[in-house]
């Protein structure tokens, strides 16, 4: 019996500094990291209008280069979001600024052309990347 519980001790110890550690993970610097994959916004939407399936495997949780011309800029609660036009008036790639990263820039004019690189996170109507940095 004092043996199960020095095990069952040790495992509670291990687990719980397994996840002080992954609680305490640092953020990745998207200011230095290497895109895994550069595409046009365009290109993009349509991916995952085409084969939603295939795209979440070529695309989430990866460092995407999305290249496009600014739609519209909002600020919601400090997180500036820059919506990329992708030819569908029903969607865009939206590019929420990374709040960990300082940046050159946070106001867009429409129709600029811009790329920014961040982590994707999806499709609702819209691609979304996630903590995102302007790449020059």
């Amino acid at each position: 019996m004092k043996k199960i519980l020095i095990i069952i001790a040790v495992l509670a110890i291990g687990g719980g500094f397994f996840a002080y550690q992954m609680y305490n993970k640092p953020h990745k610097d998207m200011t230095s990291a290497e895109s895994d994959l550069a595409i046009s916004s365009t290109d993009l939407l349509a991916a995952f209008e085409s084969d939603e399936t295939s795209a979440n495997d070529l695309y989430n949780d990866k460092v995407v280069a999305v290249t496009g011309n600014v739609l519209s800029v909002s600020n919601e609660e400090g997180i500036t979001k820059v919506t990329l036009d992708a030819g569908n008036p029903l969607g865009g790639v939206i590019c929420q600024l990374d709040e960990l990263s300082d940046h050159e820039r946070t106001s867009f004019e429409e129709g600029e052309s811009v790329t920014f690189k961040g982590l994707c996170t999806g499709y609702l109507m819209d691609v979304v990347l996630v903590r995102c940095v302007e790449v020059k």
